[in-house]
């Protein structure tokens, strides 16, 4: 079996990763700041790397705002091109997100020149664009909520479970050379919708109310079907309402 590193283990998506490699029986390795390794200072990132066939980049930023994002991602893909390249890495996957090839602006954007640096690096990299995870949901309408009404965006969008995601990069490090992928959840999803069976299901907040803004200038990505996944899309489940249930 391959010895792995997973850079953002302790992460929505990378701690799956983690789990979903060592049950493959694959030697892991987490790169997080947790485990005294930081992709950004490049700190603990050589003796990590050391050994290490395959990377699997599903380090995140915490902010939305697109500079401080874009500045994150070529960071921390410089450094792990760089120090994968001297450590004899053979293969970066990578996640990013369906649509960011289809905007403009937000965090969103920001993973195509983290795209871009990958596909650029002397190490040869896999792009997996995932949907928004289900995961993604209550974080969402928490900040969506203004007292005991949650106002979210109307949104068009096919959820998808992080476990999924994470079993396809997974799949990954053992692929060659190929086009970037999709994966999405089953079906195509209202984020409204879900929220209110979040809200059902947990009581808290009372109501959720869709939010239709034509001046907000995410308005035309979450309406128009650019955040859903094209016709050669991996589709795994659950559904959004099967993982609640769950």
């Amino acid at each position: 079996m391959s010895k792995i590193a997973v850079a953002g283990a302790t992460g929505r998506v990378g701690r799956h990763v983690v789990d979903v490699l060592r049950e493959r029986g694959h030697d892991v390795v987490p790169i997080a700041r947790a485990h005294g390794v930081d992709v950004i200072t490049g700190e603990g990132l050589a003796d990590a790397l050391a050994g290490v066939e395959t990377v699997v980049d599903a380090a995140s930023f915490p902010s939305p705002d697109q500079a401080a994002a874009t500045e994150f991602f070529l960071t921390a893909t410089e450094n792990l091109q760089r120090e994968g390249e001297r450590a004899g890495v053979e293969r970066l996957v990578v996640v990013s997100i369906i649509g960011a090839d289809r905007v403009d602006s937000g965090y969103i954007a920001s993973k195509i020149p983290h795209e871009r640096a990958a596909l650029a690096g002397p190490i040869p990299a896999r792009i997996l664009r995932a949907a928004q995870f289900h995961e993604f949901v209550p974080q969402f309408v928490d900040w969506c909520r203004q007292g005991d009404v949650a106002y979210v965006p109307e949104m068009r969008t096919q959820l998808v479970a992080a476990r999924a995601v994470a079993e396809a990069l997974a799949d990954l490090t053992g692929a060659g050379d190929g086009p970037i992928l999709e994966i999405a959840g089953p079906r195509e999803e209202s984020l409204v919708a879900v929220a209110e069976l979040l809200s059902a299901r947990r009581g808290d907040p009372p109501r959720v109310e869709g939010v239709h803004d034509p001046a907000d200038p995410e308005h035309a990505t979450y309406t128009s079907g650019a955040l859903l996944p094209g016709p050669g899309a991996i589709l795994a489940g659950p559904t959004f309402e099967e993982w609640l249930a769950a």
